[in-house]
């Protein structure tokens, strides 16, 4: 079972973290590749960062004000970050900025705005690119799969999850971020054929198609991976739940259906530790289900569900023994074992989380950012600000749910148009 002892040091938690899990080529420690950094748990290994923020904020670097519409975070590599945006419906694109000042580097068309009109309408760039090496993986909402030298932008093979793979988006289009792992790249178009796919990460060419049912949609969740009694296996959510299939082959292992959203909306990405997995559905619930395998077949045990654990868009972050999500009504520190809610505290209400050195970062829905100490005695907030210049809302649902990033001392905000990047590092002014 790979899995830490409950006593291990938090420090000693998140260097394990930054050797990683997914084969991501040539990272520094403090790089930020993909979705949620560099194992996709919202865990930064980074050490050295200002422990209470002045009643300002930290210093802000730069802004930038042209990236186009989008919820995509940015992929922190070297002296670059990239991040996906469009202009208007016909326009979704990667773009290469540099992390110095925030200048455009180079951008590439992906394709369109897929699902324009949806409801309630958000129509945008919505994943994240994910970076391996040389080499860029972006996914277009339109289902534009992109591999690109992460250097120049040059499209070096492409493929659309709709067109060539019979895929099914939701009702908000593609949103997931592209998972490289080893050699493949792991993206789920949904849909009867390919619900999930494994493509060779060099040439675009399928490796195995999963198909789970003719009416099952892709969700909004991004895929992780999960090594169970000596499988490894990817675990992604789709419409209609969890699903756990076989890398090498794309089997199906075993589903898990409790926390579906019930507004159609499986939007938090899972959260592993070694054979546990949480996952959560707004409206519905959350809970902690364990993977057994008993005479060769596997079997999943549910832990514990809750109605009342966190289930927003901004996703959970696991340290130590505590898990912390957030609600509509605030802050949840919830005990990883039994699922039991240690403490609960407003700070910004629902909000996307990253622990990074001790600290836990929020950004609120309501565009304010927080940081705080948190742990079994409680939440206390060592800073709060909101970013300056934020973009005018197309509708009175939308809201701020673009998700931190902390790398090499650097944190950076994005919402519509805007990217924000403020100094964090210890003694910084």
């Amino acid at each position: 079972m790979n899995t830490l002892p409950s006593n291990t040091p938090t420090r000693l938690i998140l260097a394990l973290a930054a050797w990683g899990v997914m084969g991501l080529a040539g990272l520094q420690a403090a790089d930020w590749p993909q979705w949620r950094g560099p194992q996709r748990n919202a865990v930064s290994s980074e050490t050295g960062l200002l422990k209470q923020w002045p009643n300002e904020g930290p210093k802000l670097l730069w802004q930038a004000s042209d990236l186009g519409m989008g919820y995509s975070t940015p992929s922190v590599v070297g002296e670059r970050l990239y991040v996906q945006g469009n202009e208007g419906l016909d326009d979704e694109f990667v773009q290469a900025r540099a992390v110095a000042d925030g200048r455009l580097l180079w951008r590439t068309r992906l394709g369109k705005v897929g699902n324009p009109n949806q409801k309630p309408n958000f129509p945008a760039a919505r994943s994240t690119p994910t970076v391996d090496g040389t080499r860029l993986y972006a996914l277009g909402s339109d289902g534009d799969l992109a591999c690109l030298d992460a250097a120049t932008g040059k499209v070096l093979w492409q493929k659309n999850l709709r067109a060539d793979f019979g895929g099914k988006p939701g009702d908000w289009a593609y949103a997931e971020s592209p998972l490289v792992d080893r050699q493949t790249v792991l993206v789920t178009p949904g849909g009867a054929e390919a619900a999930l796919l494994a493509l060779n990460k060099n040439s675009g060419e399928p490796l195995w198609k999963t198909a789970l049912s003719a009416a099952e949609t892709a969700a909004y969740t991004s895929p992780m991976v999960v090594e169970a009694d000596g499988t490894r296996q990817y675990v992604q959510m789709l419409e209609k739940g969890l699903a756990g299939v076989d890398a090498k082959t794309g089997q199906v292992l075993w589903r898990y259906d409790r926390t579906v959203s019930r507004y159609r909306a499986n939007v938090p990405s899972p959260v592993v530790r070694g054979e546990t997995i949480f996952s959560a559905g707004a409206g519905t619930g959350a809970g902690l289900i364990r993977l057994k395998r008993d005479a060769g077949n596997w079997q999943v045990e549910q832990a514990y569900f809750s109605h009342k654990l966190p289930t927003a868009i901004g996703g959970a972050v696991l340290v130590g023994d505590l898990l912390y999500g957030t609600t509509a009504q605030g802050l949840l520190a919830v005990d990883w074992a039994t699922g039991k809610v240690v403490w609960d505290h407003a700070a910004l209400g629902a909000a996307s989380l990253l622990w990074a050195d001790d600290r836990l970062y929020l950004h609120g829905e309501n565009g304010a950012v927080a940081l705080a100490d948190a742990g079994l005695d409680g939440y206390r907030e060592q800073g709060r600000f909101t970013p300056p210049n934020p973009p005018a809302r197309r509708d009175a649902m939308e809201k701020s749910w673009t998700y931190p990033v902390v790398a090499n001392g650097r944190l950076y905000l994005r919402d519509h148009q805007m990217l924000w990047c403020y100094d964090v590092r210890a003694g910084a002014r």
